[in-house]
């Protein structure tokens, strides 16, 4: 089976609620799978703003990186090719736009709280990147 590399990027969230930090999360009925909101890299575009443009249209949210938080690696096989994925994310505050705008790639994005999120997102990677991404935030002077 062929071998190929895939990069992608993408963002956590967060805001400050009503009752502590959220984060968008975004999910899908057909699979039942929730994630964070992340994507390919088109041609020339580096991994910051690729992080910005498939977070901003997944979401309907503008936003803007704060930092970058960590990156998930894994493989996964796919048409008779198995991948081996990179996806680089990046703490990330909204700065405008509305979650009723997002794509059609997912059915639902909703401002989670952080306990809430952990308990949906699909994926241990996902959830890992939110603990890191608030360790981030709340190390901060």
């Amino acid at each position: 089976m062929p071998v190929e590399r895939a990069i992608s990027a993408g963002g956590v969230v967060l805001r400050e609620g009503a009752t502590g930090p959220e984060v968008v999360i975004c999910g899908r009925q057909s699979d039942g799978v929730w994630g964070l909101p992340k994507g390919t890299l088109d041609e020339g575009e580096s991994l910051e703003m690729a992080a910005v443009r498939e977070v901003s249209e997944e979401t309907g949210l503008k936003v803007e990186i704060v930092k970058k938080i960590g990156v998930i690696e894994y493989w996964f096989t796919g048409d008779g090719v198995r991948y081996h994925k990179w996806v680089h994310h990046y703490l990330m505050r909204a700065t405008g736009g509305s979650i009723a705008d997002h794509d059609l790639e997912h059915d639902r994005v909703e401002w989670a709280p952080i306990d809430e999120a952990l308990n949906t997102l699909t994926f241990n990677n996902d959830k890992n990147i939110v603990r890191q991404a608030m360790s981030e935030v709340t190390d901060a002077p």
